[in-house]
Order: structure tokens, then C-alpha cells, then sequence
């Protein structure tokens, strides 16, 4: 149970009965607001709410289904949306650009060719369609490789789809138990994992299940060989070991059993592995209204929680814990109240938990070409698709001008 106070009633029956901008609200502090925003907040994912003689009690729902989920998330990304508006005008040509018209793919081989973001105009291509799907865009801290994947097969090579490899996160307790690790050699060998923190397809391929090709790729031995080449000169500080051998990803999805990842299989072995669920430890069923307002009141109070390691969710804990000090509630229930997500392995090598664990000092690398595994797409689950009328009406209905971030 989650308690704190809020000094007007009448604030709160605003909260509930009214808009959800609270930007009119007279209140009497810059406390008062924080709390009536968090509140507002909790009880839009159905926390139940009762009233204290100085404010409120709220519980949390045993569960988050997935409509209360994507609205949520569909919430923080029009936040960002907003904060972004001006940047994402000035590239709104974008699309038009680097789509394909459904037309043109509906035959299509579809030949996928993986580009590396290295150039501005890459990253700004990459950026513009991250802000297409529903989960709100935060970027890793650490090593990041950003990749566009783009269709060889016809004219201008449109994009199929974008992806994003990133440093894996340092605790997550499902899977640093699925893969045997205790901290210290967690500590060693978290060099040889990423995280996928990126990974779709877009229109008008995404009707084509583009998301499961994208996949496939990311598991390829090219997007391996890509990792090798770009950190081929690194090594790691403790073991003297070099940085570049990739062993395995990792990838999370919000709504549970994902349907883009499920019955991903090659030569009749899952590709994707399900491991567990994150425990819903974070900040992500809070928005960033409320968190910036959490920030301006540790400022007001001389109090600035840096984050010279980037804006992640560590970061946005800490503040959150800080601020939740000064208000006098239980920040450590508040957070582990969030969305709990499924969790993804991706094995890159037979030997991939001796090596994690320090017990083999060499990958055996599995062989992923990645010409077979769009061959075996193609085969499993491009023809299907083509064979559905639904399918080919939405397909060759899109136009790339009819693509929109909004």
C-alpha cells in the first residue's frame, strides 16, 4: 500500500472527475503537484484509491493488462512526441523518402541489406522512425550499435526496418540466474552480451511480419561480425580478454508472450528463448510530467541527482527515491509496481554459458548465415502472409506520404 499526503481534498476529486492536466490547478506547493501528479498517474492503471484523514491510500492492480500497458505507453510517447515536435517537423520528409509504396513490395523478394548508422543523416533516419511504435523512446548508456536494415531487391532500397543493439543492462535477476552468473563474474563477462532495445519492422513490411525478418537478422552472423569489426580493438580491464566476441542477446517484451518473437525457429531450434519476467522494478508507469516535476523540486531544494552517465532508468530511480525522501512516501513500493516484461535470450554460441561464466575461453560460434535465415523467412512466413487477402489490402493500400508520427 502506497500512502502520502495531499493537503486539499478538493484536489483530488480534480484528479479524479476532471481533466488529467493539472497545469490550472491552483495548489500550494510544488510538493502538493508532485503528488496529485503521481496520483493521477497510478489511478489511470487502475491502482484503487480510498481516502486518509490527511490523503491517500492507494493498492495496485494484481496485474496490468495490455490495453491499460499501451495506453500508458502510448501516453509518454505523445510526451515525447510534444518535446520533439520541432526536430521531427524539420525531418518530416523522411518517410516519403525511405518507404516503399505496398504496390511495389507485395512481389518483392525482399533482399535484406543491414547499414550501419554512422553519418548524421543515418542517425536522423533512425531516430525519426524510432518515434513510430508505442513504446516511448529512451536511449542506452554504454556501447550502441543502430542499424537499418534496407530492401535490396527493389529500386532506392527502402527500409524494411530499424534496429539497436545496446550495453546490457547490469542487474536484471532473471536472467543473471538463468545464465549462472553471481556478481563477480556478472562484472567480468557482461561485455559479451547486449540488448536489443531496438527491434521492428516498419510499414508497409510489418504487415509482411517484417518484425520477425528483423529478428532473424539481428541473430545473423553479419550483425555478429559487426559487433566483432567495431570493437575488435577493445579489451576488457579485469580478464585481458578481448571485447569482441559476442555471445548472446538479450531483448525484453512489454506485453508478454510476444508474437514477433514467438515460434522464431531455424533448423527446427528456437531462436528466441523465453527466460522469465523482469520483476516490474522502474519508473516506465510513470510519466515524464511527473518525473520532470520530481526534478524541479529537488532543484528548488538545491538538490541535483547528476547523471554524467546518461538519462537511463538508473538515473530516473534515483531521482525518483530522492524526491520520494522529501516527500515522506515509500518510493521503493512506487517502483516496484511497474510493468513486469518478458524476457528474451538470443544464444550466439553453443558453448554461450561456459564462455559467460569464465569457464571456456572461446566461443564455438553457431552459423547463422544470414541469406538462410531470410531464405527460411521467405519460406515460413513471408508466403503465408501473401496468400491472405487482409493482408494484401493493407499492404497495397500504404502510400509512405500517408506515414505520420503523431
Amino acid at each position: 500500500m502506497l500512502n502520502f499526503k495531499i493537503e486539499h481534498h478538493a484536489h483530488i476529486e480534480h484528479v479524479l472527475t476532471r481533466s488529467p492536466d493539472l497545469g490550472f490547478v491552483e495548489v500550494d506547493s510544488s510538493e502538493e503537484r508532485v503528488r496529485l501528479l503521481i496520483l493521477r498517474d497510478l489511478m489511470r492503471l487502475g491502482w484503487e484509491m480510498s481516502l486518509t484523514r490527511d490523503g491517500v491510500s492507494l493498492i495496485p492492480p494484481a496485474y496490468y493488462d495490455k490495453k491499460i500497458i499501451r495506453d500508458s505507453m502510448e501516453i509518454k510517447r505523445q510526451e515525447l512526441i510534444a518535446i520533439h515536435n520541432k526536430w521531427l517537423q524539420k525531418h518530416a520528409d523522411v518517410p516519403q523518402n525511405n518507404l516503399a509504396k505496398g504496390s511495389t513490395i507485395w512481389k518483392s523478394d525482399v533482399d535484406p541489406e543491414i547499414e550501419v548508422c554512422e553519418t548524421q543523416k543515418q542517425f536522423d533516419i533512425f531516430r525519426f522512425l524510432r518515434f513510430y511504435w508505442s513504446s516511448p523512446y529512451s536511449e542506452y548508456v554504454g556501447r550502441r550499435i543502430k542499424l537499418i536494415v534496407r530492401d535490396g531487391a527493389i529500386p532506392g532500397k527502402p527500409i524494411i526496418g530499424i534496429a539497436a543493439l545496446g550495453s546490457s543492462i547490469i542487474h536484471i535477476p532473471e536472467r543473471d540466474v538463468w545464465v549462472g552468473w553471481d556478481v563477480p563474474t556478472r562484472t567480468r563477462n557482461l561485455i559479451y552480451a547486449m540488448d536489443a532495445y531496438v527491434l521492428g519492422a516498419l510499414p508497409p513490411y510489418n504487415h509482411l511480419l517484417g518484425g520477425k525478418l528483423m529478428s532473424y537478422i539481428l541473430a545473423s552472423n553479419e550483425v555478429r561480425e559487426i559487433f566483432r569489426k567495431k570493437y575488435s580493438d577493445r579489451i576488457t580491464s579485469i580478464s585481458q580478454r578481448t571485447a569482441s566476441d559476442l555471445v548472446c542477446l538479450f531483448t525484453t517484451s512489454l506485453f508478454g508472450k510476444s508474437s514477433q518473437y514467438n515460434r522464431l525457429n531455424y533448423q527446427a531450434n528456437p531462436l528466441y528463448l523465453p527466460i522469465g519476467h523482469t520483476k516490474g522494478y522502474g519508473t516506465l508507469h510513470l510519466t515524464d510530467e511527473t518525473f520532470r516535476a520530481m526534478r524541479s523540486i529537488l532543484l528548488e531544494k538545491g538538490i541535483d541527482v547528476t547523471n554524467r552517465f546518461g538519462d537511463g532508468p538508473i538515473w530516473r530511480m534515483r531521482v525518483m527515491r530522492t524526491a520520494a525522501e522529501l516527500l515522506g512516501f515509500d518510493a521503493d513500493f512506487l517502483l516496484r509496481h511497474s510493468f513486469k516484461r518478458q524476457i528474451y535470450a538470443v544464444p550466439l554460441a553453443k558453448n554461450y554459458k561456459e564462455f559467460l561464466n569464465g569457464t571456456d575461453n572461446q566461443p564455438v560460434y553457431k552459423n547463422y548465415p544470414m541469406a538462410e535465415l531470410v531464405s527460411y523467412w521467405r519460406e515460413r512466413w513471408l508466403k503465408m502472409r501473401r496468400n491472405n487477402p487482409n493482408i494484401k489490402r493493407q499492404v497495397l493500400s500504404f502510400e509512405p506520404h500517408d506515414f505520420r508520427i503523431n
